[in-house]
Parts: structure tokens; sequence; C-alpha cells
């Protein structure tokens, strides 16, 4: 792991990539920790982790975001794979209001099998006046070099 990212002592995850908390590792390499979730909502839940601290994805560097991202995919296999299911959530939250309890970029891969695990109560909106808004986030991803 380069000396350049960011840790937290006071982190769970931190604490689990620097091997102070063990964790039953199912994916690592130079970005990337995947590993089983200790309080899993299905069986085969595991948690996928950049190796350095940030908080919300907005702030993860875009190497180590595309790290993650390449992984993802491979794993969301292998747990259809070893759990039998072809059905699975991939959730990611960002802050307190939106339900984030470890302040550490995690992203959850979360088999579904009939009635278990998590369930999403979806409510949406009408669409009103989208071009502002539509204008303001693509001024913001040129802000960003994006």
């Amino acid at each position: 792991m380069p000396d350049t990212f960011p840790t937290d002592p006071d982190c769970v995850f931190c604490r689990i990539v620097a091997g102070d908390i063990p964790c039953h590792r199912v994916y690592e390499d130079g970005h990337v920790l995947a590993f089983l979730d200790v309080g899993p909502l299905s069986r085969g839940h595991c948690l996928v982790i950049p190796k350095g601290h940030w908080e919300t994805l907005d702030r993860v560097p875009g190497e180590v975001a595309a790290a993650i991202g390449a992984v993802l995919p491979r794993l969301a296999r292998a747990v259809c794979a070893a759990t039998g299911t072809a059905a699975y959530n991939v959730l990611q939250n960002n802050g307190a209001a939106a339900n984030q309890a470890v302040m550490h970029v995690h992203f959850h891969i979360i088999p579904k099998f009939n009635g278990d695990g998590l369930q999403l109560a979806w409510n949406p909106q009408d669409l009103e006046d989208p071009e502002p808004l539509r204008d303001a986030i693509v001024a913001a991803m040129g802000e960003d070099g994006g």
C-alpha cells in the first residue's frame, strides 16, 4: 500500500486494513480489500473498501475508485457463484443522512434470496424543471476536471 494513503487510527476499517482487527478476506490488492460482513444481511454479504481512509466516494482518488470499480463485478460474480443466487444488491452510502454507519467508503455486495436481507422503499418524485439542475451538474463536472 502506498505511504500516501490516508488512515484514521480510530476507524474500524482502517484497523482491519492494518491487520489490527481480523477479518475473513475474500479479495485484496494494492488499493482494495474485500471481506465478509460480520453482521450480514444475507449469506455471502461482503464489504469492499479502499485501503485508504476516505469518508465519502466523492473524495476517493480516481485511481483508487477505478480499482474498486474493476473488482466489484468480479466479486459480485464470485459471491453469486458461492451462494447459488443470481440476484444481489450493490449498496454504497455517503454520509450519515444517507445511512452510512462507518465513515470509511465501503460497498456492500448483498446476495438476495427470497424475503431476506435488504428491503428498499422507493418513493419516486416528479422530475420538475430539470434543465437548471442538469446545467449545474454539467458545470460542476467541468470544475472537477471531469
